[in-house]
């Protein structure tokens, strides 16, 4: 059985904080085929390594910029210039009261973090490529492409000439670029002639990510017409399992669809601190949905853990 990709998601985010440099570097010592970078615009038109278009629960802005919150009381990477979110200090992800998402990881609002650049990352990922002689490879999602645009900033063209500029050219490079918005995936692939591996991100609709049914993409057809662009797709791990007889999960039949379609399928997330129903252990969840599902790739906050697996 070949292991799948291991997908360092957001870094080695199950120890340190989330995209981080920091992060970064540790799950490549540890072994992580791909890492992880979420890109979002600044508002001078930098492309930002932050999971989402906001920073208030991920960093001290509203420590230094008090009152430079939208109407909605959240501060959007969008209204800060480069300059401004290098002051910030990153921390653990955190719920609005200050309190950790993930209580057993780093001490929520600790530590001496900063917010990087995508440029910044991809050249901290070559120099660990050169020192150690290896090819760990770059996954970066565009996020919200459509509010970008709406924010007055196109991101995914600008994704793309950064990869380029630091040497990524076609689809034999360790690229994969992933989005939730159907639209821009044909985009991406048909306008604006994308060169690397492309994955379809598969939600829920009820998350309002992009206009798209992704509960129609998860059928045949949908997978069909995701394949006339992309090259895999990532579904969230509910998506994958279902619960069988004596509640024993069992598979929804997804990842024999997309493999049936010429799809590769790189779930996401697989977490210590975080199991779906029915998995006693994390060690369980990630050898059922190798062995039984047969993934192609994975998504984990705890890369360590998946490749010192001696069953995969």
């Amino acid at each position: 059985m070949t292991r799948p990709l291991v997908i360092a998601h957001r870094g080695a985010s199950g120890y340190l904080p989330e995209h981080t440099l920091a992060a970064k570097t540790l799950a490549f010592e540890m072994g992580a085929d791909f890492l992880e970078q979420d890109i979002v615009a600044s508002r001078d038109d930098e492309l930002i390594v932050v999971h989402d278009v906001l920073l208030d629960r991920v960093s001290d802005v509203a420590l230094k910029f008090p009152g430079r919150h939208r109407d909605d009381g959240r501060y959007y990477v969008r209204d800060f210039d480069l300059s401004e979110i290098r002051s910030l200090r990153a921390w653990e992800r955190m719920h609005a009261d200050g309190t950790a998402v993930y209580p057993g990881r780093y001490p929520a609002q600790s530590g001496d973090f900063g917010i990087n650049t995508l440029a910044e990352e991809l050249a901290l990922v070559q120099q660990l490529n050169a020192d150690h002689d290896r090819s760990v490879g770059v996954y970066p999602e565009i996020k919200r492409p459509a509010w970008h645009k709406e924010e007055g900033v196109d991101i995914a063209p600008r994704l793309l000439d950064t990869l380029a500029e630091f040497g990524y050219v076609d689809d034999l490079d360790s690229v994969y670029v992933q989005c939730f918005d159907d639209a821009e995936i044909r985009r991406l692939r048909n306008e604006l002639n994308c060169p690397y591996k492309l994955v379809q991100l598969i939600g829920e609709n009820a998350w309002l990510e992009a206009e798209t049914d992704y509960d129609a993409l998860r059928t045949e057809a949908g997978l069909r017409e995701i394949a006339a662009s992309a090259d895999a797709i990532g579904p969230r791990i509910e998506h994958l399992i279902e619960p069988g007889a004596d509640s024993v999960p069992v598979s929804t039949g997804l990842v024999e669809m997309a493999h049936e379609a010429g799809l590769a399928a790189h779930p996401y997330t697989f977490r210590v601190d975080e199991l779906p129903d029915g998995f006693a252990s994390f060690d369980d969840l990630v050898s059922f949905c190798v062995s039984e599902l047969g993934v192609d790739g994975l998504f984990t906050d705890f890369p360590d853990r998946v490749i010192r697996l001696e069953s995969l």
